[in-house]
């Protein structure tokens, strides 16, 4: 028991005092570039499956 309280203790002191925090201007910076790599990644699935749908409507006539 003494390990984990010890655990804990230390675990709470790193996050409160030796853990640097983002600012709320990296946090949005950082959400922006997530935003925009999931758009671009969604755009590319979307037109892969697209092209892909159109491919094998002419080779099969499905």
């Amino acid at each position: 028991m003494d390990k984990l309280t010890l655990y804990l203790k230390e675990s709470y002191q790193e996050l409160t005092k030796e853990v640097t925090w983002p600012t709320v201007e990296q946090l949005i910076e950082s959400t922006l570039v997530v935003l925009a790599a999931t758009a671009i990644l969604a755009s590319v699935i979307f037109f892969m499956d697209a092209i892909n749908s159109i491919v094998f409507k002419m080779l099969y006539g499905v």
